[in-house]
């Protein structure tokens, strides 16, 4: 059975904090909901947005994180930060759909690209990205500038 699946942008703490459970499936880091609202807030002031995707009864199923932003590689793009569904509803195509509706928010604002990072361990997501179109192009370099004391 397929399921009717609505998007909304939250733009609220209420919203994000009704958001922090699926969130944290995705970072488990996550310590508590008023953090991941404070968060929330300083990316807002960056440009990040949170698309939520919800089913006809108002069920939040999952959530993709994004921004606009231009560089010398892209030009413009939006640059998915996170995607994440409900586990217990994964591999419904919620994922694909939310997928869809922000490259969709790319196209509508004259990006040239869409692109988003994911582990090396993650295979199974690896696959998910081929099969929705897209590619890998490079890999990620990360180093950390916390340090213990």
């Amino acid at each position: 059975m397929k399921i009717s699946i609505t998007f909304r942008h939250l733009e609220t703490p209420d919203a994000w904090t009704e958001a922090f459970d699926i969130m944290k499936q995705l970072r488990p880091h996550l310590s508590d909901a008023a953090a991941f609202c404070a968060q929330l807030r300083q990316q807002r002031e960056e440009g990040y947005k949170l698309l939520a995707a919800y089913d006809e009864s108002g069920v939040m199923l999952g959530l993709a994180g994004y921004r606009t932003q231009t560089n010398l590689l892209y030009g413009r793009f939006v640059y998915v930060d996170d995607l994440v569904v409900s586990n217990e509803l994964q591999r419904g195509g919620i994922g694909a759909n939310l997928l869809d509706a922000v490259r969709q928010v790319a196209r509508n604002t004259q990006c040239s690209h869409f692109v988003l990072d994911t582990g090396l361990h993650m295979s199974l997501a690896q696959r998910f990205y081929y099969r929705n179109g897209l590619l890998a192009k490079g890999m990620h370099f990360v180093e950390s500038l916390e340090h213990t004391q």
